[in-house]
C-alpha cells in the first residue's frame, strides 16, 4: 500500500468527493457508505449501502443476530458489491485493470476515515472481477491497496502497521 501525492492525489480527492455524493443516497440505519469505480479516468460505476431493493429499516438486522452467527452481521449490500453489480451490468468490459473507491459518511454528512481493510466479501468479489486497487481514505491520507494486498489484510493474513483510526 502507499499513499498518493501530488496530481494523483488531486484526482483521487475529487472521486472521494463524487463517492461522498454517491453515499448520501444510502438509507443504512446505521451508517452511509459509497463507491465507484474508475478505469481510464472514466467513472464506470457507483455503489451505495442499502439494504436490498433500498428499503429503508428503523433498526439494523445484525442487532438482533446471535453471538455466533457465521455470515455477514449486516442487513445492507456493501457499497462496492453494489458498484462491481453496477459495472457487470453496464461496463464489464472495463472492470479489469479499474480503481475502486470507498468512503464513509459521518452522521453530519461529512467524510469520514475508514479504518483498515476488513470486508472479505468485497474484497473477494472485486479480486473476482479484476478490479486492481482499492482506494481508502486515512488519517495520513489517501491510500491505494493493490486488491491483493486489501484481500490479504482483510483476511488478517497481512498486518499493516499504521494508527488508522476513524474519527
Amino acid at each position: 500500500m502507499r499513499y498518493l501525492t501530488g496530481e494523483e492525489k488531486q484526482e483521487a480527492e475529487q472521486f472521494m468527493e463524487i463517492a461522498a455524493e454517491i453515499a448520501k443516497s444510502s438509507t443504512c440505519y446505521r451508517s452511509r457508505c459509497g463507491s465507484i469505480i474508475v478505469k481510464d479516468e472514466e467513472i464506470i460505476s457507483q455503489g451505495f449501502n442499502s439494504p436490498p431493493k433500498n428499503k429503508k429499516l428503523e433498526y439494523c438486522l445484525k442487532d438482533n443476530l446471535p453471538e455466533n452467527f457465521k455470515s455477514d452481521k449486516t442487513c445492507c449490500i456493501h457499497a462496492e458489491q453494489r458498484a462491481i453489480m453496477d459495472a457487470l451490468k453496464r461496463k464489464s468490459e472495463k472492470l479489469p485493470g479499474s480503481r475502486l473507491y470507498f468512503i464513509r459518511l459521518s452522521e453530519k454528512g461529512n467524510m469520514t476515515y475508514a479504518g483498515e481493510p476488513y470486508c472479505t466479501i468485497c474484497s473477494k468479489m472485486a479480486l473476482d472481477v479484476g478490479i486492481s486497487e482499492f482506494i481508502l481514505w486515512h488519517k495520513k491520507g489517501i491510500c491505494v491497496y493493490d486488491t491483493e494486498e486489501y484481500n490479504e489484510v482483510s483476511f488478517g493474513r497481512k498486518k499493516i502497521s499504521l494508527n488508522l483510526n476513524s474519527e
